[in-house]
């Protein structure tokens, strides 16, 4: 969680149905000799509308089929995607617990581990790597953690995390690595430049791009399965408590005044004590797509979010909302361009394997509150301007009542 692609769309000067001549057929009218309207007559229309009834069932076999290639290559290949060559890094650092007192100083050791893994990744000879890990370590960037091994794990914050009331906390799906780290970056920008024009006056807003396991590869065995969500879900269980931690309790009691507290208008020398209280603890809302809304679904019982939207889903592997165990509100979308409407929505076990995710969360039997999407494609959820920002941005505000549907 390539770059992302813009949405198709018809254009404004679509040819409509040309003008009658004189002396031409009407409408519905056919002329002597020739078949009825459409170029058919009834036997050929009854006989098309059974070839249309035989298409769909081809169809259906053929997704079947492919399902049944991808069932046993998912069992029979190593579910451990794609072989690459390991990259030179430094372990991650070491720090302690993070609060809102050590933010500033979290932020510091991950930009270092990230310079020091751009100098390996260089002197090793992988200079898209070393520029990648170069652009992570820029004194403007803020993580609560970086892991520049492998295909590399990363969490980056946008806003002020310790004082925030709405905090979104995005889940990428395939293909996402610190390789391809920029287009998934540029999601949560998009998202925390719309909720900073968009959120009431005084209420803070911070946007947390979740890349904390290795996702799997659009092309292969392991996106069909749920081997990656079901390693994934305890390490986001586990950040969802230490969010609430370090939100909860500004900093355990105390919080020294630095660069946090002067960016939420605080005077210098000033503190915060105390905890928050429970009304004014700040909303989470969990952003899961596609392969993350099936992470999202491994670690949603219990979770301690308010809002979990899956959008661009190829499902949870679960056949309802109400299965997911969760209190929170659980939205659904997908654009009219995005392919993943055409995966088969079935969950199979084979040989201990679970293959495919179950029912569709944007069908009704699902139980999610489907919101609009437009006519965007698989990567255009966050375009600038699009519906499917501006009712997520509701979503994450807190106002259910202003989210639009199709």
């Amino acid at each position: 969680m390539g770059r992302s692609t813009g949405a198709g769309g018809l254009g404004p000067g679509e040819a409509g149905p040309a003008r009658r001549r004189s002396g031409e057929p009407s409408p519905g009218q056919a002329s002597p000799g020739e078949p009825s309207p459409g170029g058919a007559s009834a036997d050929q229309r009854a006989d098309g509308r059974e070839g249309g009834r035989s298409k769909s069932r081809r169809t259906q076999r053929w997704r079947r089929a492919l399902l049944a290639g991808v069932i046993t290559g998912a069992v029979v290949l190593p579910l451990s995607g794609a072989a690459r060559a390991e990259i030179p890094a430094p372990p991650p650092a070491a720090l302690p617990p993070v609060t809102a007192a050590t933010l500033e100083d979290t932020y510091e050791a991950n930009r270092a581990n990230a310079a020091e893994a751009s100098r390996m990744a260089a002197e090793y000879g992988d200079r898209e790597r070393a520029a990648a890990d170069r652009e992570m370590a820029d004194p403007s960037r803020r993580f609560l953690s970086f892991d520049g091994r492998g295909f590399g794990l990363a969490t980056e914050v946008f806003g002020d995390l310790a004082h925030a009331d709405r905090i979104a906390v995005l889940v990428p799906g395939s293909d996402t690595s610190i390789d391809t780290y920029a287009r998934f970056r540029d999601t949560a920008r998009a998202l925390h430049q719309r909720l900073t024009r968009e959120a009431p006056q005084g209420t803070r807003t911070a946007v947390v791009a979740w890349l904390g396991y290795q996702t799997p590869g659009t092309v292969s065995t392991t996106v069909t399965t749920t081997t990656r969500a079901e390693k994934a879900a305890p390490e986001l269980r586990n950040f969802i408590r230490q969010l609430r931690a370090l939100t909860g309790a500004t900093g355990g009691g105390t919080v020294s005044a630095g660069k946090e507290a002067e960016s939420a208008g605080k005077g210098a020398g000033s503190a915060d004590t105390g905890t928050r209280t429970p009304e004014h603890r700040p909303r989470i809302s969990l952003l899961c797509h596609s392969y993350g809304s099936v992470v999202c679904g491994r670690a949603a019982p219990g979770l301690d979010v308010d809002d979990i939207a899956l959008i661009g889903s190829p499902g949870t592997g679960v056949d309802t909302a109400a299965a997911l165990h969760t209190r929170a509100r659980v939205w659904a979308a997908r654009g009219g361009d995005d392919w993943v409407a055409e995966v088969p929505h079935v969950r199979i076990d084979v040989l201990g394997t679970t293959v495919g995710f179950g029912t569709d969360p944007m069908s009704p039997s699902f139980g999610a509150r489907v919101f609009a999407a437009g006519d965007g494609g698989h990567s255009d959820y966050f375009r600038p301007g699009s519906p499917s920002l501006a009712n997520l941005t509701r979503i994450v505000l807190g106002e259910p009542s202003e989210v639009t549907h199709d």
